[in-house]
């Protein structure tokens, strides 16, 4: 039996991290994430790791490339201007098929913003933010619980495709204390690092990290390998969970925070006798495509639920394929959708269909 911790969201990524094999993290602070950088700052020495806060978030993840490209386990983590900084460095990581763990903890923008909760960074993570045709793997927690757990999915994924795995988070999970499960042990899992920078003693050619392909013959061949990864990944790793989808008139499509708003919105239709279910991507990218396969029938029409202008509605509406109606509701800025706002859209939409 596991230690039960009462904990705050971006304590629990950190230790997560650690208890993944992490003992590398570069980072720069910025709210509403800086707690998880004050935590490593306290456990990394103590654990024989590595916590460096760099001069900038363009610093912090070229650290990043240079410990990744050894085989070790790294770590950064930022919010959303923060992330924006790194865009470059995770296209030249992408390039160099680097696998590392990137948090985003969203507040609310274009700009500065404000340090309130947001889902606006939604494209920027799932269509590259950086430049060239890459993709990382986004997991989108909606509990500190699920911090914990997509923390340790992540650093193994990263491993096992090679590549970027981000965290996309907001500022009500990064801020929210919970009571964390922890196991005992976690499962590590080992992958073949013979690519890594690390020492050929003599004994092996040397291994070159790099992203520069001069030839574009040669570099539109690295591109044909990304895409095939990117597919198998595409394949093998949708996640998603379905809540009370049976018989459901309306689909909510929701992530993160968001969808923990949406289950009372399905208790407070419940009790005026309206059926609605919910669909939460868990993968972002890769979309869950095949969780909308698996409800398409169902519904009358899906309702997606955000706190932007409606970023992941364009990945719901190519999921649906027209078979259905989708409509959207949603706040920006850091102002956060509540039980009436969903279930104002919820009664027009019945409107509309009854």
């Amino acid at each position: 039996m596991g230690e039960k911790l009462l904990m705050k969201g971006n304590e629990v990524i950190a230790e997560a991290a650690i208890r993944a094999g992490c003992r590398h993290y570069f980072g720069y602070p910025i709210t509403p994430q800086t707690e998880l950088m004050h935590y490593m700052a306290k456990k990394m020495p103590k654990v024989g790791g590595v916590f460096l806060q760099a001069e900038s978030e363009v610093s912090a993840i070229n650290m990043v490339y240079g410990a990744a490209s050894t085989g070790k386990r790294v770590l950064t983590s930022s919010s959303s201007p923060g992330i924006s900084l790194k865009q470059e460095g995770i296209s030249y990581a992408s390039g160099a098929q680097l696998p590392a763990v990137i948090v985003n903890i969203m507040r609310g923008g274009p700009g500065l913003g404000g340090i309130q909760p947001s889902q606006s960074d939604y494209f920027q993570a799932t269509k590259g933010g950086g430049h060239g045709d890459y993709h990382m793997i986004v997991l989108a927690p909606s509990s500190v619980q699920e911090l914990y757990e997509l923390t340790v999915d992540a650093f193994n994924l990263a491993d096992k495709y090679r590549i970027l795995t981000m965290i996309l988070g907001d500022g009500i999970l990064g801020q929210m204390m919970e009571v964390v499960n922890f196991r005992d042990e976690e499962k590590i899992e080992t992958y073949d690092k013979s690519w890594a920078a690390n020492g050929h003693k003599n004994e092996r050619e040397h291994n070159t990290i790099t992203s520069i392909h001069i030839d574009p013959a040669v570099l539109e061949q690295w591109n044909i390998g990304y895409q095939k990864k990117y597919q198998l990944i595409t394949e093998s790793e949708q996640r998603y969970e379905l809540y009370n989808c049976d018989d459901a008139e309306i689909i909510l499509v929701a992530y993160g925070s968001v969808a923990r708003i949406c289950k009372g919105a399905i208790k407070e239709a419940a009790a005026q006798g309206i059926k609605l279910g919910l669909i939460r991507p868990i993968t972002l990218w890769p979309f869950p495509v095949k969780g909308i396969e698996k409800i398409i029938d169902i519904p009358k029409a899906f309702l997606t639920v955000e706190m932007s202008s409606g970023q992941m509605l364009e990945d719901v509406r190519l999921a649906v394929d027209g078979r259905k109606p989708v409509y959207f509701t949603g706040r920006m800025g850091g102002m956060i959708p509540t039980v009436k706002n969903i279930m104002d859209k919820v009664m027009e939409i019945k409107e509309r269909h009854s």
